[in-house]
């Protein structure tokens, strides 16, 4: 296994800019960043129960992929484009603070999210399943990969953090442009 290609994809996947990110950069701006740590919580512990389950059922969801592909990418671009919406009208009262960034939220998005799904569908049997075939590797595979998930989920918060005041003083123009990447994320499924 090229471990150099391996590392490079995942860091190259989880730290660029996607779904989760974007919603984790806009609820540092805008809630700080220790509900956005809750949001990260949820979305790691997701984003590993994603890779085990791929793990597990690697063989029975590539044969049934060709048919959820479609409705996967149906359901995450309409998620998608309703969190854009949700990030341009945000405002930071404390009624909209109580149910965005939450452990749940990060949580249930990751199911949703495209970007996820696809690179958790796609790491173990293209980097790890053709080299080692035993569970421990595999598990040790899967802890490897959620714990970059994981940093990279909590770069976001970080960069947010350092960055909010600047963010917070252009929120609407802040706001507009996670609302514009998440619909470029969304159409990007399409392409």
């Amino acid at each position: 296994m090229n471990i150099a290609s391996f590392l490079l994809y995942c860091f190259i996947v989880t730290f660029t800019p996607g779904p989760t990110n974007i919603v984790i950069l806009s609820t540092v701006n805008n809630f700080g960043s220790k509900k956005a740590m809750r949001y990260t919580y949820g979305a790691s512990i997701a984003f590993g129960m994603l890779l085990a389950v791929s793990a597990v059922l690697n063989t029975a969801l590539i044969t049934i992929i060709p048919k959820i592909l479609i409705y996967m990418q149906i359901i995450g671009s309409l998620y998608m484009l309703y969190l854009g919406y949700q990030i341009l009208k945000m405002n930071t009262s404390k009624s909209d603070a109580n149910q965005t960034g939450t452990f749940s939220s990060g949580f249930f998005m990751q199911f949703l999210n495209p970007k996820v799904i696809i690179f958790t569908l796609t790491v173990l049997p293209n980097f790890i399943m053709p080299y080692y075939d035993s569970i421990p590797a595999i598990s040790i595979s899967v802890a490897v990969i959620t714990l970059i998930g994981f940093l990279a989920f909590s770069t976001w918060v970080l960069f947010g953090t350092i960055f909010k005041e600047f963010l917070q003083r252009n929120q609407k123009v802040v706001n507009f442009l996670m609302a514009l990447f998440m619909v470029y994320a969304a159409v990007m499924i399409w392409i």
